[in-house]
């Protein structure tokens, strides 16, 4: 739910889509490292140890600065209705690539769930969904956010088999912000909002949806699998229509809501089960 109101705050930022992903990622960097040392210091290490980056953690990095740079791009050159149903196709190359990338068996409860989820998300987004000339740019955007995204979702589950939520999200965090701030410096005419309400959405952006948001996806990705973690993710398209009636006056309609609950279905179909074990008492 704190990805999901992003747009909003993204379009509120009165600054281009790059330079926005910049200060979503920079603005979060305090919060980040609070946790990063609070967590290091109950593991009795050394503060030196945030700063060491292992190979799974530059990938989570470089992965989702390529997600938010064409995620900003399909947010301004699309609707938001487009833009999050697109994204939320990750899930689907989570749930293609646990087995054959990172050896996590997928079962079938979760390709129900993952199939329950993808028709709840086209009911409750289709029928704000827009397919025009002037928006295929921004969809393929939103598309080619899904796959960044979903390849993240892999990538932070490789790197919390061996390093804790509160370091990898600091150090990627890091990378990502050297990468676009690279980006931004080159493709935007400006970097600083020119007022108070832009200043407001960029902390927002910071606070709420990264360190918020992947700080508690990467929390999640410890214990959960990629693929039923991807899943939840299909929660951002309900918080959408909630976010964009409570705040643009937006009515939701049955289509609406019954897509919504197919996507709860869905994530309740495909949800862990714990094994109840017996024991012998010889």
């Amino acid at each position: 739910m704190a990805m999901a109101i992003s747009p909003v705050f993204v379009r509120s930022a009165e600054i281009g889509p790059f330079a926005s992903a910049f200060w979503r990622v920079a603005l979060a960097l305090p919060v980040l490292w609070i946790w990063a040392s609070i967590e290091t210091k109950k593991a009795g290490k050394h503060q030196r140890y945030l700063w060491q980056l292992s190979w799974p953690v530059v990938m989570c990095g470089a992965l989702f600065a390529g997600d938010l740079f064409f995620w900003h791009l399909a947010i301004i050159n699309t609707n938001i209705a487009n833009a999050t149903f697109l994204a939320t196709l990750a899930p689907v190359w989570v749930v293609l690539g646990s087995g054959l990338l990172i050896g996590e068996a997928v079962n079938r409860s979760t390709f129900i769930g993952l199939a329950v989820c993808l028709v709840g998300a086209g009911v409750l987004l289709g029928a704000s969904y827009s397919l025009s000339p002037e928006n295929l740019l921004g969809d393929f955007y939103g598309l080619i956010t899904s796959v960044f995204f979903g390849a993240y979702f892999l990538a932070v589950r490789v790197a919390r088999r061996s390093t804790g939520a509160g370091h990898l999200i600091f150090s990627s965090t890091i990378i990502t912000m050297g990468l676009l701030f690279i980006i931004a410096f080159i493709a935007e005419p400006t970097l600083i909002p020119m007022s108070a309400k832009g200043v407001f959405a960029l902390f927002a952006l910071g606070f709420l949806s990264h360190a918020g948001g992947q700080g508690l996806l990467a929390f999640a990705l410890g214990g959960l699998s990629a693929a039923f973690s991807s899943l939840v993710i299909f929660i951002e398209a309900i918080a959408a229509a909630l976010f964009a009636w409570a705040i643009l006056g937006e009515q939701l309609n049955g289509y609406q809501i019954g897509g919504g609950a197919l996507i709860l279905l869905g994530i309740w179909l495909a949800r862990p089960r714990v094994t109840k074990t017996t024991s012998v008492i010889d």
